[in-house]
Protein backbone atom coordinates (compact mmCIF):
# COMPACT_ATOMS: atom_id res chain seq x y z
CA UNK A 1 0.00 0.00 0.00
CA UNK A 2 1.22 3.49 -0.54
CA UNK A 3 2.61 5.15 2.86
CA UNK A 4 1.61 8.91 2.65
CA UNK A 5 0.63 10.91 5.11
CA UNK A 6 -0.77 9.95 8.60
CA UNK A 7 -3.06 12.04 11.34
CA UNK A 8 -1.16 11.82 14.71
CA UNK A 9 -0.98 13.16 18.10
CA UNK A 10 0.07 16.70 18.37
CA UNK A 11 1.35 17.92 21.86
CA UNK A 12 2.15 15.77 25.15
CA UNK A 13 -1.47 16.25 26.62
CA UNK A 14 -3.70 16.61 23.30
CA UNK A 15 -5.71 13.79 22.21
CA UNK A 16 -5.77 11.91 19.34
CA UNK A 17 -8.66 12.16 16.89
CA UNK A 18 -10.02 10.51 13.40
CA UNK A 19 -9.06 11.44 9.98
CA UNK A 20 -12.17 13.71 8.63
CA UNK A 21 -13.48 10.73 6.40
CA UNK A 22 -14.75 9.10 9.84
CA UNK A 23 -15.43 12.09 12.08
CA UNK A 24 -18.77 13.18 13.14
CA UNK A 25 -19.99 16.10 10.63
CA UNK A 26 -18.43 19.36 11.89
CA UNK A 27 -14.74 17.60 13.25
CA UNK A 28 -12.18 18.27 11.30
CA UNK A 29 -8.89 16.95 11.26
CA UNK A 30 -5.79 19.06 12.63
CA UNK A 31 -3.64 20.16 9.45
CA UNK A 32 -0.66 20.24 11.32
CA UNK A 33 -0.64 16.87 12.83
CA UNK A 34 0.94 14.61 10.38
CA UNK A 35 3.59 12.28 9.28
CA UNK A 36 4.85 9.62 7.52
CA UNK A 37 3.50 5.46 7.90
CA UNK A 38 7.72 4.89 7.54
CA UNK A 39 7.99 7.39 9.63
CA UNK A 40 5.41 5.76 12.44
CA UNK A 41 6.82 2.38 11.81
CA UNK A 42 10.63 3.58 12.19
CA UNK A 43 11.04 3.51 16.09
CA UNK A 44 9.12 0.09 16.24
CA UNK A 45 11.60 -1.39 13.58
CA UNK A 46 14.36 -0.14 15.18
CA UNK A 47 13.33 -2.08 18.62
CA UNK A 48 12.68 -5.07 16.37
CA UNK A 49 16.01 -4.85 14.80
CA UNK A 50 17.76 -4.57 17.77
CA UNK A 51 16.12 -7.61 19.71
CA UNK A 52 17.13 -9.24 16.46
CA UNK A 53 20.49 -8.57 17.21
CA UNK A 54 20.57 -9.49 20.66
CA UNK A 55 19.14 -12.93 20.20
CA UNK A 56 20.18 -14.31 17.34
CA UNK A 57 22.63 -16.66 19.76
CA UNK A 58 19.08 -18.60 20.73
CA UNK A 59 19.74 -19.79 17.41
CA UNK A 60 22.43 -22.40 17.88
CA UNK A 61 25.85 -22.91 16.76
CA UNK A 62 26.53 -21.42 13.22
CA UNK A 63 25.67 -23.58 10.67
CA UNK A 64 23.60 -23.59 7.21
CA UNK A 65 19.97 -23.67 9.33
CA UNK A 66 21.05 -20.66 11.54
CA UNK A 67 22.50 -18.64 8.21
CA UNK A 68 19.25 -19.51 6.55
CA UNK A 69 17.05 -17.87 9.38
CA UNK A 70 19.14 -14.81 9.95
CA UNK A 71 18.81 -14.48 6.12
CA UNK A 72 15.01 -14.65 6.14
CA UNK A 73 14.75 -12.57 8.90
CA UNK A 74 16.75 -9.94 7.61
CA UNK A 75 15.59 -9.84 4.05
CA UNK A 76 13.91 -6.31 4.77
CA UNK A 77 10.54 -6.35 5.29
CA UNK A 78 8.86 -3.63 7.61
CA UNK A 79 8.19 -5.21 10.68
CA UNK A 80 4.60 -3.78 10.32
CA UNK A 81 2.96 -6.90 12.04
CA UNK A 82 5.72 -6.77 15.30
CA UNK A 83 5.28 -2.60 15.06
CA UNK A 84 1.05 -3.72 15.93
CA UNK A 85 2.21 -5.03 18.73
CA UNK A 86 3.89 -2.17 20.19
CA UNK A 87 0.99 -0.36 19.07
CA UNK A 88 -1.27 -2.02 21.05
CA UNK A 89 0.87 -2.29 23.99
CA UNK A 90 0.82 1.19 23.71
CA UNK A 91 -2.94 1.73 23.70
CA UNK A 92 -3.51 -0.16 26.76
CA UNK A 93 -1.09 2.28 28.63
CA UNK A 94 0.48 0.12 31.22
CA UNK A 95 4.31 0.81 30.14
CA UNK A 96 4.89 -2.80 29.85
CA UNK A 97 7.49 -4.20 27.33
CA UNK A 98 6.37 -6.31 24.57
CA UNK A 99 9.25 -7.05 22.42
CA UNK A 100 9.23 -10.81 22.92
CA UNK A 101 5.70 -10.74 21.81
CA UNK A 102 6.56 -8.56 18.71
CA UNK A 103 9.48 -10.87 18.23
CA UNK A 104 7.24 -14.10 18.32
CA UNK A 105 4.76 -12.57 15.65
CA UNK A 106 7.72 -12.03 13.29
CA UNK A 107 8.76 -15.37 13.59
CA UNK A 108 5.71 -16.55 12.81
CA UNK A 109 5.39 -14.29 9.81
CA UNK A 110 8.56 -15.03 8.36
CA UNK A 111 8.09 -19.08 8.84
CA UNK A 112 4.83 -18.37 6.67
CA UNK A 113 6.65 -16.53 3.53
CA UNK A 114 9.39 -18.78 4.13
CA UNK A 115 6.99 -21.94 3.81
CA UNK A 116 5.04 -19.82 1.19
CA UNK A 117 8.00 -19.15 -1.05
CA UNK A 118 8.76 -23.04 -1.59
CA UNK A 119 8.08 -24.89 -4.82
CA UNK A 120 5.30 -27.09 -3.49
CA UNK A 121 3.21 -23.58 -2.56
CA UNK A 122 3.71 -20.33 -4.87
CA UNK A 123 7.22 -21.43 -6.09
CA UNK A 124 8.75 -17.81 -5.87
CA UNK A 125 12.40 -17.14 -6.45
CA UNK A 126 12.21 -13.51 -5.34
CA UNK A 127 11.34 -11.98 -1.97
CA UNK A 128 11.54 -8.28 -1.49
CA UNK A 129 13.76 -7.86 -4.20
CA UNK A 130 16.50 -10.91 -2.54
CA UNK A 131 16.84 -14.95 -3.76
CA UNK A 132 13.82 -16.96 -1.64
CA UNK A 133 15.05 -18.86 1.28
CA UNK A 134 15.36 -21.99 -0.77
CA UNK A 135 16.73 -20.37 -3.61
CA UNK A 136 20.08 -19.89 -1.85
CA UNK A 137 20.24 -22.90 0.85
CA UNK A 138 17.80 -25.62 -0.71
CA UNK A 139 14.55 -26.85 -0.07
CA UNK A 140 15.45 -28.65 2.75
CA UNK A 141 16.85 -26.63 4.76
CA UNK A 142 14.33 -23.31 4.05
CA UNK A 143 11.62 -26.04 5.09
CA UNK A 144 13.58 -26.80 8.26
CA UNK A 145 14.41 -23.20 8.73
CA UNK A 146 10.45 -22.57 8.56
CA UNK A 147 9.77 -25.25 11.24
CA UNK A 148 12.97 -23.69 13.57
CA UNK A 149 10.93 -19.72 13.41
CA UNK A 150 7.85 -21.64 14.59
CA UNK A 151 9.23 -22.78 17.56
CA UNK A 152 11.26 -19.91 18.42
CA UNK A 153 8.04 -17.95 18.77
CA UNK A 154 6.34 -19.91 20.70
CA UNK A 155 9.35 -19.84 23.02
CA UNK A 156 9.15 -15.88 23.03
CA UNK A 157 5.93 -15.86 24.16
CA UNK A 158 7.37 -17.84 27.27
CA UNK A 159 9.83 -15.24 27.46
CA UNK A 160 7.48 -12.45 27.84
CA UNK A 161 5.94 -13.90 29.97
CA UNK A 162 8.78 -14.59 32.38
CA UNK A 163 9.79 -10.65 31.75
CA UNK A 164 6.56 -9.26 32.91
CA UNK A 165 6.96 -12.02 36.48
CA UNK A 166 9.97 -10.74 36.77
CA UNK A 167 9.78 -6.79 35.82
CA UNK A 168 6.27 -5.84 35.11
CA UNK A 169 4.11 -3.65 37.11
CA UNK A 170 2.57 -5.42 40.04
CA UNK A 171 -0.92 -5.04 38.94
CA UNK A 172 0.12 -7.30 36.08
CA UNK A 173 2.78 -9.78 37.71
CA UNK A 174 -0.12 -11.76 39.31
CA UNK A 175 -1.54 -12.29 35.77
CA UNK A 176 1.58 -13.35 34.00
CA UNK A 177 0.66 -16.97 33.99
CA UNK A 178 -2.34 -16.71 32.23
CA UNK A 179 -1.05 -14.03 30.35
CA UNK A 180 1.09 -16.87 28.60
CA UNK A 181 -1.52 -19.32 28.72
CA UNK A 182 -3.80 -16.75 26.41
CA UNK A 183 -0.89 -15.78 24.13
CA UNK A 184 0.07 -19.78 23.43
CA UNK A 185 -3.42 -20.55 22.68
CA UNK A 186 -3.71 -17.58 20.81
CA UNK A 187 -0.90 -18.11 18.44
CA UNK A 188 -1.24 -21.93 18.22
CA UNK A 189 -4.89 -21.43 17.09
CA UNK A 190 -4.14 -18.60 14.28
CA UNK A 191 -0.88 -20.37 13.13
CA UNK A 192 -3.21 -23.16 12.60
CA UNK A 193 -5.13 -25.46 10.23
CA UNK A 194 -8.20 -23.43 10.91
CA UNK A 195 -6.41 -19.65 10.38
CA UNK A 196 -3.33 -19.08 8.95
CA UNK A 197 -2.52 -23.23 7.93
CA UNK A 198 -5.90 -23.49 6.68
CA UNK A 199 -5.66 -20.29 4.20
CA UNK A 200 -3.10 -21.57 2.72
CA UNK A 201 -4.71 -24.50 1.77
CA UNK A 202 -7.61 -22.76 0.20
CA UNK A 203 -5.35 -20.36 -1.64
CA UNK A 204 -3.39 -23.70 -3.29
CA UNK A 205 -6.74 -25.38 -3.90
CA UNK A 206 -9.36 -23.39 -4.03
CA UNK A 207 -12.87 -24.87 -4.15
CA UNK A 208 -14.73 -21.84 -5.20
CA UNK A 209 -14.85 -17.75 -5.60
CA UNK A 210 -18.00 -17.34 -3.70
CA UNK A 211 -18.14 -14.86 -1.47
CA UNK A 212 -18.09 -16.96 1.76
CA UNK A 213 -14.98 -19.14 0.53
CA UNK A 214 -13.23 -15.65 -0.82
CA UNK A 215 -13.81 -13.93 2.48
CA UNK A 216 -12.55 -17.06 4.74
CA UNK A 217 -9.66 -17.25 2.68
CA UNK A 218 -8.62 -13.54 3.56
CA UNK A 219 -9.82 -14.26 7.43
CA UNK A 220 -7.39 -17.25 7.37
CA UNK A 221 -4.60 -16.23 5.58
CA UNK A 222 -4.52 -12.45 6.42
CA UNK A 223 -6.27 -11.40 9.21
CA UNK A 224 -5.13 -14.57 11.38
CA UNK A 225 -1.49 -12.61 11.94
CA UNK A 226 -2.97 -9.28 12.22
CA UNK A 227 -5.32 -10.68 14.88
CA UNK A 228 -2.44 -12.51 16.78
CA UNK A 229 -0.31 -9.03 16.81
CA UNK A 230 -3.41 -7.01 18.13
CA UNK A 231 -3.93 -10.09 21.01
CA UNK A 232 -0.06 -10.31 22.14
CA UNK A 233 -0.11 -6.41 21.94
CA UNK A 234 -2.99 -6.20 24.33
CA UNK A 235 -2.47 -9.07 26.70
CA UNK A 236 0.86 -8.65 27.02
CA UNK A 237 0.68 -5.10 27.37
CA UNK A 238 -1.32 -5.80 30.29
CA UNK A 239 -5.17 -4.86 28.40
CA UNK A 240 -8.07 -6.65 29.85
CA UNK A 241 -8.40 -10.31 28.89
CA UNK A 242 -11.92 -9.68 29.04
CA UNK A 243 -11.87 -7.44 26.39
CA UNK A 244 -10.56 -9.77 23.95
CA UNK A 245 -13.26 -10.68 21.80
CA UNK A 246 -13.28 -6.86 21.02
CA UNK A 247 -9.78 -6.91 20.17
CA UNK A 248 -10.58 -9.96 17.80
CA UNK A 249 -13.45 -7.21 16.39
CA UNK A 250 -10.64 -4.94 16.20
CA UNK A 251 -8.51 -6.71 14.38
CA UNK A 252 -10.48 -8.93 11.94
CA UNK A 253 -12.00 -4.96 10.48
CA UNK A 254 -8.78 -3.81 10.31
CA UNK A 255 -7.26 -7.36 8.25
CA UNK A 256 -10.57 -7.25 6.05
CA UNK A 257 -9.82 -3.44 4.99
CA UNK A 258 -6.26 -3.75 4.65
CA UNK A 259 -6.38 -6.99 2.63
CA UNK A 260 -9.17 -5.93 0.14
CA UNK A 261 -8.05 -2.59 -0.49
CA UNK A 262 -4.39 -4.90 -1.22
CA UNK A 263 -6.63 -6.50 -3.73
CA UNK A 264 -8.07 -3.10 -5.22
CA UNK A 265 -4.81 -1.55 -5.71
CA UNK A 266 -3.83 -5.15 -7.41
CA UNK A 267 -6.20 -6.27 -9.95
CA UNK A 268 -4.38 -5.60 -13.18
CA UNK A 269 -1.22 -7.31 -11.51
CA UNK A 270 -3.41 -10.16 -9.82
CA UNK A 271 -5.61 -10.45 -13.22
CA UNK A 272 -2.35 -11.61 -15.75
CA UNK A 273 -1.55 -13.60 -12.52
CA UNK A 274 -4.53 -15.17 -12.43
CA UNK A 275 -4.86 -15.04 -8.59
CA UNK A 276 -8.10 -14.15 -6.84
CA UNK A 277 -8.73 -10.78 -6.20
CA UNK A 278 -11.61 -9.40 -4.12
CA UNK A 279 -11.99 -6.25 -6.51
CA UNK A 280 -11.42 -8.27 -9.64
CA UNK A 281 -14.77 -10.52 -9.20
CA UNK A 282 -16.66 -8.22 -7.29
CA UNK A 283 -15.61 -4.65 -8.92
CA UNK A 284 -14.06 -1.72 -7.87
CA UNK A 285 -17.03 0.05 -6.44
CA UNK A 286 -18.11 -2.72 -4.32
CA UNK A 287 -14.81 -3.48 -2.94
CA UNK A 288 -14.27 0.47 -2.03
CA UNK A 289 -17.45 0.29 -0.25
CA UNK A 290 -16.55 -2.64 1.20
CA UNK A 291 -12.72 -0.83 2.45
CA UNK A 292 -14.86 1.90 3.95
CA UNK A 293 -16.93 0.12 5.86
CA UNK A 294 -14.28 -2.00 7.36
CA UNK A 295 -12.41 0.81 8.31
CA UNK A 296 -15.82 2.53 10.25
CA UNK A 297 -16.45 -0.59 12.05
CA UNK A 298 -12.45 -0.59 13.09
CA UNK A 299 -12.94 3.14 14.35
CA UNK A 300 -15.92 2.25 15.52
CA UNK A 301 -14.54 -1.01 17.99
CA UNK A 302 -11.76 1.07 18.91
CA UNK A 303 -14.15 3.81 20.32
CA UNK A 304 -15.71 1.41 21.90
CA UNK A 305 -12.37 -0.10 23.74
CA UNK A 306 -11.58 3.58 24.37
CA UNK A 307 -8.64 3.32 22.29
CA UNK A 308 -7.47 6.22 20.37
CA UNK A 309 -3.84 6.54 20.44
CA UNK A 310 -1.58 8.76 18.24
CA UNK A 311 -0.28 5.03 16.02
CA UNK A 312 -4.17 3.74 15.57
CA UNK A 313 -5.10 6.90 14.80
CA UNK A 314 -2.34 6.80 11.98
CA UNK A 315 -3.62 2.99 11.28
CA UNK A 316 -6.89 4.32 10.09
CA UNK A 317 -5.11 7.44 8.10
CA UNK A 318 -2.91 5.06 6.35
CA UNK A 319 -6.32 3.18 5.37
CA UNK A 320 -7.48 6.31 3.90
CA UNK A 321 -5.08 7.96 2.15
CA UNK A 322 -3.94 4.34 0.35
CA UNK A 323 -7.81 3.86 -0.78
CA UNK A 324 -8.13 7.97 -1.75
CA UNK A 325 -4.58 7.32 -3.62
CA UNK A 326 -5.72 3.84 -5.37
CA UNK A 327 -8.81 5.36 -6.08
CA UNK A 328 -7.46 8.25 -8.52
CA UNK A 329 -6.67 7.65 -12.07
CA UNK A 330 -3.29 8.04 -13.17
Amino acid sequence: MNEDLLCCQKGKNSTSSWPDTVLPEGQHQDPECVLSFRSLLEPYKARIEAALQTRQTRFGDKTALREAVEYALKSGGKRFRPALVFMMAEAAGKGCDVTDAALAVEFFHTASLIADDLPCMDNDDLRRGLPTVHKVYGEGVALLASFSLIAAGFEHIGHNAAHIKAHGPLAIVAYADEICRLGLMHASTLNGITALIGGQYDDLYPVSTTPKAVHDMIVKKTVSLFELSFLLGWLFGGGDPEKTEVIKKAAYHFGMAFQILDDYEDMEKDKQAGRTNYANLYGKDEAKATIQREIAEFVQTLNVLGLQSRSLCALVELLLESLENASTPS
